[in-house]
C-alpha cells in the first residue's frame, strides 16, 4: 500500500476513532464517563452548543489527520501493534486542531480549511473556550486505559505535559516576533518551529514509541525525526502561504499581513539590498496592508532566493534525521512508510 492510500485509510479510520470517543450529541452517559457525576445540574444544551458543536465543525472539515498516522507508523516501526495504538490517536488529533482553533483567535486569521475561522462563527469566547477544551479532552483515553501500564501511562503524561509547555513557548516567541519586537535569527526560528510546531510531531512519535514499547535508542531517534518533520512542515507552510497549492484554505500573504519572521523572511534579510530590506520590514510592521503591498513583498522574497533556500533547508534537515532513524529501525513495512512519509512531508504534498 502507498503512503496516499495509507493516509486515507488511517484517516477513516481516525474520524471513527474521534466520533466514537466524542460523540457529535453530548448525552449523560457520556458525561458521566468523561466529567463524572455532576454534582448539582448538569446543563447538556450550553455544552452542546459551546463546546461539541464548534469543534465538530472544526473537526468536520477534514485535514490530512497525518499526526495520527505518524503516530500508529511509529508504534508498528517499533514493534508495537497498531490495534493497541489506535484508540490514542485522538490525543495528537485534538490537540492539534485544538491548537489551530486558539491560534486562529490570535492571528484574528478569517479562514481555515476554507471555511470562516471557529471564532468568526461562534464568537472568541467560545473559541478559546473549546480550543482548550480539546487540549485536555483526549486524556480521558488514559484515565480510562485498562490496556497500557502504569509506567507507560506515565510516561504519556510527562511526554505530553512537556510537549504542550514547549509549543506553548514557541508561540509565544512567533506572537512577540510578528509584532515587531524582536531581531530573529536563522537559529532562533528553528528554535520556535522545533517547539509551536514540533511538540506535537515528537508528542505523536512519542505515543507511538511508548505504546509500542520502544528502546531509548528508537524513542531519541523518533524524537529527532519527528523535530525534523514539524519544522519541514512548517517551512513549507510558510512557502505555501506565499505560493499557495490549490486546495490552500486560508489567505495568501496571511503570514506577511501579521508580520511573521519566516526563514524565508531572515534569509532574504540577509542578502537584499539596504533599500528593499527597508520597504519588506516597512510592510511587515504595518498595522495594515494593500494586496498590493503584500504582492510588492512576495515579489521581494521570491527575487531574492530565499524560499528556493527555504525548500532546500527543510529537505536537508529531514534527510539528515532519516539517515539516524534508519540505523536505529528494523525493515518493516512501516519502516517504509516512515520513508516515504518523510519524502511526502518534503515535498508538502500534506
Amino acid at each position: 500500500m502507498g503512503l496516499e492510500k495509507f493516509l486515507k485509510e488511517s484517516s477513516k479510520d481516525v474520524d471513527k476513532e474521534l466520533e466514537n470517543f466524542f460523540p457529535k450529541k453530548i448525552t449523560k452517559k457520556w458525561v458521566s464517563e468523561f466529567l463524572g457525576e455532576p454534582e448539582f445540574s448538569f446543563d447538556e444544551n450550553s455544552s452542546q452548543k459551546a463546546v461539541v458543536d464548534p469543534i465538530w465543525d472544526f473537526l468536520d472539515r477534514g485535514g490530512k489527520r497525518w499526526r495520527p498516522t505518524l503516530m500508529l507508523l511509529a508504534c508498528e516501526a517499533v514493534g508495537g501493534s497498531k490495534k493497541t495504538a489506535m484508540p490514542f490517536t485522538v490525543i495528537p488529533e485534538l490537540v492539534h486542531n485544538g491548537t489551530i482553533m486558539v491560534d486562529d483567535v490570535e492571528d484574528n486569521s478569517s479562514l481555515r480549511r476554507g471555511k470562516p475561522s471557529t471564532h468568526l462563527i461562534y464568537g472568541v469566547d467560545v473559541a478559546i473556550n473549546a480550543g482548550n477544551a480539546m487540549y485536555f479532552l483526549p486524556l480521558v483515553t488514559l484515565i480510562n486505559s485498562s490496556n497500557i501500564s502504569a509506567e507507560q501511562k506515565a510516561t504519556i503524561y510527562d511526554l505530553y505535559a512537556k510537549e504542550l509547555l514547549k509549543l506553548s513557548f514557541g508561540q509565544a516567541m512567533d506572537i512577540y516576533w510578528h509584532n515587531g519586537h524582536s531581531e530573529v535569527t536563522e537559529q532562533q526560528y528553528l528554535q520556535m518551529t522545533s517547539y509551536k510546531t514540533g511538540s506535537l510531531s515528537r508528542l505523536a512519535v512519542g505515543l507511538g514509541a511508548v505504546l509500542g514499547k520502544a528502546s531509548k535508542k528508537q524513542i531519541s531517534a523518533l524524537s529527532d525525526f519527528a523535530t525534523s518533520i514539524g519544522v519541514a512542515f512548517q517551512i513549507h507552510d510558510d512557502i505555501l502561504n506565499l505560493k499557495p497549492s490549490e486546495d490552500w484554505g486560508k489567505e495568501i500573504g496571511d503570514d506577511i499581513q501579521e508580520g511573521k519572521r519566516t526563514l524565508i523572511v531572515i534569509h532574504s534579510f540577509s542578502v537584499i539590498t539596504a533599500d528593499k530590506k527597508n520597504k519588506l520590514a516597512k510592510i511587515l510592521g504595518a498595522k495594515k496592508n494593500s494586496k498590493a503591498e503584500i504582492k510588492e513583498a512576495i515579489l521581494i522574497l521570491e527575487n531574492s532566493g530565499s524560499i528556493d533556500y527555504a525548500k532546500k533547508f527543510a529537505k536537508d534537515i529531514v534527510v539528515k534525521s532519516w539517515s539516524n532513524l534508519d540505523k536505529a529501525l528494523a525493515d518493516t513495512d512501516a519502516k517504509k512508510m516512515l520513508k516515504e512519509f518523510a519524502d511526502y512531508v518534503i515535498k508538502r504534498e500534506i
